[in-house]
């Protein structure tokens, strides 16, 4: 869907001093039919790989392709997609309904599917009490579901969401995140940067992840992980005589002893816990989570 070779962006802050350099070579690609979780600590070049993506800004050196599902030109291919910035800003006199009417009518959207779309979206956001109110009303959260039913209504191939969870509570991100999976099922691409992992881990096939302008990874979610697992199980077991076992360490979990041991360890465990009778109520190996290893790198 989109490829980027080795974006480079330099800005220039003061005359005198070197230029601040926010995308070093940036290399990755958004295959089609995905979503895909853009992550990366503040500063770490997410909004200026938006920016340069959606041509609001020129690289200093390098390129970004943009598949031919996409379009033949620049105004057929960003016809084709939806953007959603971090501090998207309304026209604060306007009601709800006023300014999707306006994005349907700017995208030269029949009136009647202007309507549809319109009512479909904000009734799954959520928002659909609102819109004959003014924006300047309009909370942070309504903020945000009024601007995602805004990037839907002219039915975009491509959807770019800038921290689209932000100011949401845990039911708005649960209803974004809903919608995300039935956009990819229709057959969209999704490409969002987050600083929320649990939620990015929860629905994206593949992420993006930079630091300091760099690519750190790009790829399967599942795949980082599994790289990522660690060589030791998690034992739970009844309880049992403390001595029984006292040359592994334990702890008390919920009614059960939790074991932590080495695989080369694991056979010799499970035979002298079948030997004693203790039965085993789960045993599984150690994985992390996403925000785990984003800790471990160092983000």
């Amino acid at each position: 869907m989109i490829i980027f070779n080795e974006v480079t962006k330099d800005f220039k802050t003061d005359f005198w001093e070197k230029p601040f350099r926010a995308l070093d070579k940036l290399s990755f690609e958004l295959k089609q039919g995905n979503i895909v979780g853009f992550l990366g600590a503040n500063g770490a070049g997410k909004t200026t790989g938006i920016k340069t993506l959606l041509k609001f800004i020129k690289p200093t050196s390098g390129s970004i392709d943009y598949h031919q599902v996409l379009g033949k030109n620049d105004r057929e291919v960003f016809k084709n997609i939806g953007y959603l910035p971090e501090r998207p800003y309304f026209y604060p006199d306007l009601t709800g309904r006023e300014l999707l009417t306006y994005v349907g009518q700017i995208n030269s959207i029949q009136k009647s599917v202007i309507k549809s779309e319109s009512l479909k979206w904000s009734e799954f956001l959520k928002i659909d009490f609102a819109l004959d109110r003014k924006l300047r009303f309009y909370s942070k959260g309504m903020l945000q579901r009024i601007g995602f039913v805004s990037a839907l209504i002219k039915n975009p191939k491509l959807l770019i969401l800038d921290e689209p969870l932000a100011g949401l509570d845990p039911m708005g991100r649960k209803e974004f995140k809903d919608a995300m999976n039935i956009l990819v099922k229709e057959g969209k691409t999704i490409f969002f940067s987050s600083h929320i992992l649990n939620d990015v881990e929860e629905v994206s096939k593949d992420v993006v992840i930079l630091k300091t302008g760099k690519l750190i990874y790009s790829g399967n979610v599942l795949e980082l992980i599994k790289n990522k697992s660690s060589n030791k199980f998690d034992l739970l077991v009844e309880p049992y005589n403390s001595e029984l076992l006292s040359d592994f360490e334990s702890i008390e979990q919920g009614g059960f002893k939790k074991i932590s041991i080495e695989e080369d360890q694991l056979q010799e465990m499970l035979n002298r816990l079948a030997s004693n009778n203790i039965k085993i109520e789960n045993i599984r190996r150690q994985t992390p989570s996403l925000e785990d290893i984003i800790y471990r790198i160092g983000i």
